[in-house]
């Protein structure tokens, strides 16, 4: 498998990617489509993951089979119909809507830092996820998640928090998706072998 790269984000094959970037180290699974969205360093999404008007931030998680951001129809026209607002796929003489187009890449969904987003999961437009957070497979977040808040459900409920607040709060604080690559594989042996708190107390203090 190819390494990753700090320049150029690894597209797997049979991708849309329209109007968006990509930081370092990123990677788009197989029949994936990304729309008007940004991916900061470090964070990927597995195959057939449908990601729309998004700021995914670094180092987040995204499992296979994900729709983030979808877009809504018109519910209260007369019709729901593409042909309200793509009327140029209908009509020689007709153009789209670009008003309901705007409408919706401002509907910004954000997906923080060290994010889980498990196999399956739906996240609506104009919904943050926190950082450190995971939302369980399956479920259907159609409200804001604190950071480290572990959701699952139909709709998404909170489970239980990942740490104690305390330890959530000075990881916040840490901040260590900020650090530099040289910085973060420097302290790769701490990542894999002490608890977040033990972490802390060697980084924070």
């Amino acid at each position: 498998m190819p390494k990753l790269s700090p320049t150029a984000p690894l597209i797997h094959p049979d991708c849309q990617i329209n109007n968006s970037t990509f930081g370092a180290f990123c990677e788009v699974g197989r029949f994936s489509r990304v729309l008007n969205s940004t991916f900061q360093d470090y964070s990927y999404c597995d195959q057939f993951s449908d990601i729309t008007n998004t700021t995914v931030g670094k180092f987040a998680n995204i499992a296979a089979m994900t729709r983030i951001g979808p877009t809504d129809h018109p519910m209260a026209n007369a019709s729901l119909h593409h042909f309200l607002y793509r009327s140029s796929y209908y009509w020689e003489d007709a153009t789209d809507d670009d008003a309901f187009f705007q409408a919706r890449h401002a509907r910004r969904t954000v997906i923080g830092p060290d994010t889980w987003i498990g196999h399956g999961v739906i996240i609506k437009p104009d919904v943050t996820i926190g950082a450190g957070a995971v939302i369980a497979s399956g479920a259907v977040v159609t409200k804001d998640v604190p950071p480290y808040m572990i959701m699952a459900g139909l709709p998404a409920t909170p489970l239980r928090p990942r740490f104690p607040t305390a330890i959530a709060d000075r990881l916040q604080a840490l901040a260590w998706w900020d650090w530099s690559h040289e910085t973060l594989r420097h302290a790769l042996p701490d990542f894999r072998s002490l608890p977040a708190e033990a972490f802390l107390e060697k980084y924070h203090g």
